[in-house]
Parts: C-alpha cells; sequence; structure tokens
C-alpha cells in the first residue's frame, strides 16, 4: 500500500503524523500550565503542610497525578519554604529566590505518563472520527461526540496501570523487583481488576469532559470557519473554539472534577481501606462544590493551546504530503512524456 493511500483516507495525514503533532502540543501544553499548578500546590502546602504519606493533586495540563509526600523528605520542591501572600507574590518570590526553572518542578516524572496518553487520545479521536463517518455512515455532529468518550475510555484504560506503578514506586520508594512483588500480591487477592483501581472516577470525569469538549470543538470551529470564510481553521479559530468549549466541558463536570481526586488519595493512601461507603460520602460532601474559577483558570487555557497547537502540527503535515504528492505526479508526468 503506498503511504498517499492512508494519508488521504485521514485528511491528508497519517497517524504517525497525528501523534507527532499531539506530542509537540502535549509537550507545549505541559510548559505552559505546569507553572500555574506548582504554585497551587505550594500555596496549599503553606496554609496546610503535607505531612508523611499525605496526597496532593499535581497536574501538568493533561493529566492529573497523585503525588504522596515522601518519608522525611524536607527539601522536595512542594515542601521548599517560602512566605507568599497570594499567586502573583508566589511567582514573582519562586523566580527570585528558586530560580526559574523551580516553576517546572516535578513535571518530568508526570510527563512520562502524560505525553504517552495524550498521543493515544489525540490519534485515537482523530482515527475513531474518520472512521465513524466513512464506514458506519455516522453523522459529522454526532462522530466527535462518540468518537471522544470512546479515545477517553481507551486512553485512560491503557494509561491508568502505569499511573498506579508510578504512585507506587514514588509513595514507598520501591525497587522494580518490590512494585514486582507488591502488585503481583494486589493482583493475586483482588484479581486482575487491581491494576485498574482508581479507573472508574476517573472515567466518571473524563468520558463526559471528552464527549462534550469535541463535540462543542468541532461544531464551534465549523461555526467560526463559516463566519470568516475560510475553509483551513486559522491559529485563532482553533485557540478560541479550543478554549470555549474546554470552559464548557470543564463547567458541566465540575463536580465530578472535585470527586475524583479525593476518591484516588483514599484509594492510594496505604492506611485507608477504600470501602464503598467512604467514597458514597465523598461523593455526597462534593458534588454540591461551587468553585469553579481555579479549574477554568487551569483547563481553559490548556484547552487552547493544546489544541492548536495539534491543528498546526496537522495542517503542516497537510500540505507537506500534498507538495510530495505534487511532486510525485510531476515527475510521473514528465517521465511519461
Amino acid at each position: 500500500m503506498s503511504v498517499s493511500g492512508p494519508a488521504n483516507e485521514l485528511n491528508g495525514i497519517t497517524p504517525l503524523q497525528q501523534m507527532v503533532a499531539s506530542c509537540s502540543g502535549a509537550l507545549l501544553t505541559s510548559l505552559f500550565v505546569t507553572p500555574l499548578d506548582v504554585v497551587k500546590i505550594r500555596l496549599q502546602a503553606q496554609s496546610s503542610p503535607f505531612s508523611k504519606g499525605k496526597c496532593f493533586v499535581y497536574c501538568n495540563g493533561l493529566m492529573d497525578h497523585i503525588c504522596v509526600c515522601e518519608n522525611g523528605n524536607t527539601k522536595a520542591w512542594y515542601k521548599a519554604p517560602g512566605q507568599f501572600r497570594g499567586t502573583l507574590d508566589a511567582f514573582v518570590k519562586i523566580i527570585r529566590n528558586e530560580g526559574l526553572k523551580s516553576l517546572w518542578s516535578g513535571l518530568p516524572p508526570t510527563l512520562v505518563m502524560a505525553v504517552p496518553a495524550t498521543v493515544i487520545y489525540f490519534t485515537c479521536y482523530d482515527q475513531l472520527c474518520a472512521f465513524l463517518k466513512r464506514s458506519l455512515g455516522c453523522s459529522p455532529d454526532k462522530a466527535p461526540l462518540l468518537a471522544g468518550a470512546l479515545a477517553r475510555v481507551g486512553s485512560a484504560t491503557v494509561i491508568s496501570p502505569l499511573e498506579l506503578m508510578r504512585t507506587k514506586m514514588q509513595s514507598r520508594k520501591l525497587s522494580y523487583r518490590e512494585l514486582h512483588v507488591c502488585l503481583q500480591s494486589s493482583v493475586a487477592t483482588d484479581g486482575w481488576l487491581a491494576l485498574w483501581k482508581g479507573l472508574g472516577p476517573t472515567l466518571l470525569r473524563d468520558v463526559p469532559f471528552s464527549a462534550m469538549y469535541w463535540y462543542n470543538y468541532e461544531q464551534g470551529k465549523k461555526w467560526l470557519c463559516e463566519k470568516y470564510g475560510t475553509r483551513e481553521p486559522t491559529f485563532m479559530i482553533t485557540f478560541t473554539s479550543g478554549a470555549v468549549s474546554g470552559s464548557i466541558a470543564a463547567i458541566a463536570t465540575l463536580p465530578f472534577d472535585v470527586v475524583t481526586p479525593r476518591i484516588h488519595c483514599v484509594q492510594m493512601n496505604s492506611r485507608c481501606c477504600c470501602k464503598l461507603k467512604t467514597i458514597s460520602k465523598l461523593i455526597i460532601q462534593f458534588l454540591s462544590f461551587a468553585g469553579f474559577l481555579p479549574r477554568l483558570i487551569k483547563v481553559a487555557p490548556a484547552c487552547a493551546v493544546m489544541i492548536s497547537t495539534y491543528e498546526i502540527g496537522k495542517s503542516f503535515f497537510r500540505k507537506r504530503n500534498a507538495d510530495r504528492e505534487l511532486q510525485k505526479s510531476s515527475e510521473h508526468n514528465f517521465t511519461s512524456e
């Protein structure tokens, strides 16, 4: 099969090129959003110091990660001393006293999980969306809704066991051999589903978010393209559509976003027995939470940067493939003459 075959079937680009574009978007999003969460965690640690074994949620703009405070480690980035009067003051003092790179503390370990998850998610979405429209005759309006939900289920299911391993290694400083024994014991006790502990609450939040996000994004992008009379979406169109659709999905799924990290903290805490009653109490307690501004500040720019970078990457490869096909066609015509 020629290279042009699959490229033409999926809007002029190959799955590998989609992966490269999504990987670039993931890296840029992490570089942009991580400082916001680092400051948030430092402020949180200042008001309520983290004790041994305590969990906190760390986000690099792509994924939420459960981090467990290390035993007796006073040099950890989230325990660094500092008196901050607010977000802006924290930014200034961290840069002045600890250096600019401190704003990206803790980023490398989380990227190991976040980049593969994002690559799987975005590539699966485009592949599924094209498949639903082409093979199943799904309407253009409904395809993003279903493809977004299925892509999120797939990426979360693949990454969940890896995230569980990362958290266990970080919380207890396990060697790979000890980790193997620990996981083997969990599987022997609770079965293979033990590797996907915490997947349920994650899907409860991420699947509705993903379905709403892609539906609103595609609709918004289509509307803006028609409004400004352009066939190809510009950077501002994709950026605006991503920010607005991300904001709508974030507000709609806010209760589940509040519940999910707390359930994960309960599940990852070795001292806690994660019973159904505990999770039920958490859900009832936090479903009425109303503060959506912190989530919007993080989600809206992350969605905008990620999707606009991804679309720019796809446009680049699409143009590159079209130029190659044109060159091949010209060479073929020349040799035929």
